[in-house]
């Protein structure tokens, strides 16, 4: 008889999920307050998916439907090779007539259980019951059966490779593209009567191999078998290499044991921030975002060894374990400078990646969209270098900075700059070079010019913008390499945003390639769809905070303190001027509005902390607190933007915790309000930094004052030192703002250098 593996929660929580009994506990344990399901209906485009698997692990799997609205699943999913993308290989158990088997079949389901370690669901149509559980390289299956009158089948599929069989077990792979392949080698926990191919009713066992699109197998089992266990490893260097995974990590058939380690994988993970007070609710929305960090860069060595798709070999790696699968342009703002405090070593063998991966691709730059299999080169600028900065600012040396400087430079000056591109530098990128800024396109002017994709556009401004930050941080890693020369000229060039800004507006503004601002210009609509012929799936608005490398020259650009706060607040009072479709329409990234300010793309993230740099934290506090509340709540669509893999929700780890690194490469965080009375946390370096709040209630959110190790604290700001060196630092909390703390002009965050 099959367990009820779940119970229904109480209807006074505003939205709640069934939970394992098999896991429940009187106390709630990090991973508890896990909920996958949060943001699994977009606002707008691209949903999160509640992804089962090990902390930053190769084998990532979620129910394959577009999102939680869909009405069946998609066969039972066996590893996700790309982040949001879908599954390769597909398991789907069948009991019926045989004649009328696909090779991957959709299921009515219902009663479904996530957990980041267990899935669980009732697969109603056919009367089936799953249960799944992940280690890093390796998956465990139990299907039950309910018709024990009839035969029970497994058919396995590859949407695109070769399966093989010896009778007993089944192994294959499957082509993802640029000479990457994913293999497996599965077996079950009984020997199935027949393996094959079928032809009506007739399963062929004389075929040892099938290939081709959608090729598959079918495993037979006898009248009353009640169960079936099915284990799996996957590796992306062979199909020996699979089994030997899954050898090594799955000994038997205990799926409730490969539950129980991974429940203690995620506690000891997640463990790292405890947090104390705060609703159920926030405590959930925290978790859950720190659970969403962990879902990648994964890691893809293999018994020290890994497949790199930047040079189709096989490498040893040297006792550095090598990741992949990262969306550069999203994380580098606040998902990697997170590890920095909390995964230092699995940073460093991040950052060590992403160099390996630049030094074994031709030409040999520092990747912007390092996947599975390659570098895809999205969005624009090569904030590679950002993550390498903030790394050795921050007392990463434990990977090569003239190499890794190397590979940014050339990525920055040898590459097109034109978006989602790789090509080599062209004439636009000489403009650049020459004039100090990425020219957009005059008005009724046709693209002439190559490397600019056509859906794409050239987003001058956000180039510009984005490429004079890089060449920041290449001017510091030259000064720290003791290239002087270097260091002057690319700190020079980091202020050429000044060619952009319109000291009338004051907007960063698109200028043609004579010099001229593009007129006319609304800062709301004049940039095309997704903003693209001036930025990037942002308005004008957005991006005229978009320089973190130099808030203080931002400040003095605006005409002061008091004028620049006056702006920020014309920015989430500024109403979209058109109704919600047509805008949408528009910018379909440009979502979790508060006036022309957008919660769900991460150009917006740092802005509200921006306050501080104008002497008015009080500010911040408010506002920060207040977007966490609009946009990320314990629902189904409590995320307001695309997740890109920790890109958004690092943003809410951060924020919660009370502080945020508003620019990387500068080894420093700017205060924001506490959510919680009191959290401790663990740092790589085995000491832990505590943040108390005293007079602590949720409604208490501004700050009144503060100590750092008892000392008095009157800055809006502290360093990456600070925080390592472990310690406290400790607010007294209050309902009504105090607007003298922190608020002298020797209080703001550093600009620029420190």
């Amino acid at each position: 008889m099959k367990q009820i593996l779940y119970l229904l929660l109480g209807c006074l929580i505003p939205f709640q999920f069934l939970t394992a009994k098999m896991y429940s506990s009187p106390e709630r344990t990090p991973v508890d307050y896990v909920n996958p399901y949060i943001g699994n209906i977009s606002h707008l485009l691209v949903p999160t998916y509640p992804t089962v698997h090990l902390p930053n692990s190769m084998l990532r799997v979620y129910p394959e439907r577009e999102n939680f609205t869909g009405n069946t699943i998609n066969g039972l999913p066996l590893i996700v090779t790309s982040h949001r993308g879908s599954s390769a290989f597909n398991l789907s158990p069948y009991q019926g007539e045989l004649q009328k088997a696909g090779s991957i079949i959709q299921y009515g389901y219902d009663n479904e259980v996530i957990k980041p370690y267990y899935y669980s669901v009732d697969l109603d149509d056919d009367g089936m019951y799953v249960q799944y559980a992940p280690s890093h390289q390796s998956g465990i299956y139990q299907i039950d059966f309910s018709q024990t009158d009839k035969p029970a089948y497994l058919i396995f599929n590859t949407r695109d490779g070769e399966l093989k069989t010896d009778g007993k077990s089944i192994s294959g792979y499957q082509k993802l593209g640029n000479h990457t392949q994913v293999y497996i080698y599965l077996e079950t926990d009984q020997q199935p009567l027949k393996i094959g191919t079928h032809q009506g009713a007739v399963i062929r066992t004389t075929d040892k191999s099938t290939q081709g699109h959608n090729a598959y197998y079918i495993l037979e089992y006898p009248k009353g078998t009640a169960s079936v266990l099915l284990r799996y490893g996957v590796s992306f260097i062979s199909s020996e290499q699979a089994k030997q995974n899954l050898r090594r990590e799955i000994k038997n058939y205990n799926l409730q044991a490969v539950a129980d380690k991974g429940r203690s994988v995620w506690n000891e993970t997640l463990g790292k921030i405890f947090v104390k007070g705060g609703t159920e609710n926030e405590k959930t929305v925290f978790y859950t975002s720190l659970y969403r960090t962990y879902e990648r860069m994964i890691c893809i060595s293999e018994d020290s060894r890994y497949f790199s798709a930047y040079d189709g070999q096989v490498h040893d790696d040297e006792g550095i374990p090598f990741y992949v699968d990262d969306w550069i342009w999203d994380t580098y703002r606040a998902t990697h400078p997170l590890r920095l405090i909390i995964e230092t070593e699995m940073e460093s063998n991040m950052v060590n990646s992403l160099i390996r991966m630049a030094y074994q691709m031709q030409p040999n730059w520092m990747p912007t969209f390092p996947e599975i299999n390659g570098d895809s080169r999205r969005m624009n600028c090569n904030h590679g270098v950002a993550t390498v900065l903030d790394a050795y600012n921050k007392g990463m040396r434990s990977f090569d900075l003239a190499k890794a400087y190397q590979v940014c430079k050339a990525a920055i000056t040898e590459k097109t700059l034109a978006p989602w591109s790789s090509k080599p530098a062209g004439v636009l990128d000489q403009f650049y070079k020459d004039h100090g800024y990425f020219p957009a396109l005059a008005v009724g002017e046709q693209e002439t010019v190559p490397e600019v994709h056509s859906w794409e556009r050239r987003q001058p401004a956000a180039v510009t913008l984005g490429t004079v930050y890089d060449e920041w941080c290449l001017g510091n890693i030259a000064q720290a390499l003791g290239d002087k020369k270097e260091a002057d000229y690319f700190l020079k060039r980091s202020l050429n945003y000044h060619k952009i800004f319109n000291k009338e507006t004051c907007f960063f503004h698109p200028k043609d390639s004579f010099g001229n601002f593009i007129q006319p210009f609304d800062y709301r609509y004049s940039s095309g769809v997704g903003g693209r012929d001036a930025y990037d799936e942002n308005n004008g608005w957005v991006y005229r905070w978009d320089l973190p490398h130099n808030v203080a020259d931002l400040v003095n650009m605006m005409g002061g303190k008091e004028r620049f706060v006056e702006e920020l607040e014309r920015m989430y009072s500024t109403p979209l001027g058109k109704g919600r479709p047509d805008f949408h329409h528009q910018f379909g990234d440009h979502t979790g509005n508060v006036g022309q300010f957008s919660m769900g793309n991460e150009p917006a993230m740092h802005i509200p902390y921006l306050y501080n740099y104008a002497g008015q934290p009080w500010r911040t506090q408010k506002r920060v607190r207040n977007l966490l509340t609009q946009w990320f709540r314990n629902d189904l669509m409590g995320i307001p933007g695309d997740e890109d893999g920790g890109g958004l929700t690092s943003f809410v780890v951060f924020s919660m915790m009370g502080f945020y690194p508003v620019t990387p490469g500068l080894p420093m965080y700017v205060i924001g309000s506490p959510v919680f009375e009191n959290q401790t946390i663990r740092l790589s370096n085995g000491k832990t930094f505590q943040i108390v709040c005293r007079n602590y209630s949720p409604e208490n959110k501004f700050i009144q004052s503060a100590k750092l190790n008892g000392k008095v604290w009157d800055q809006s700001w502290f360093s990456h030192e600070d925080l390592m060196k472990g310690g406290v630092l400790e607010f007294v909390m209050g309902k009504r703002p105090n607007k003298a703390w922190a608020a002298g002009d020797d209080a703001v965050p550093p600009s620029f250098a420190m």
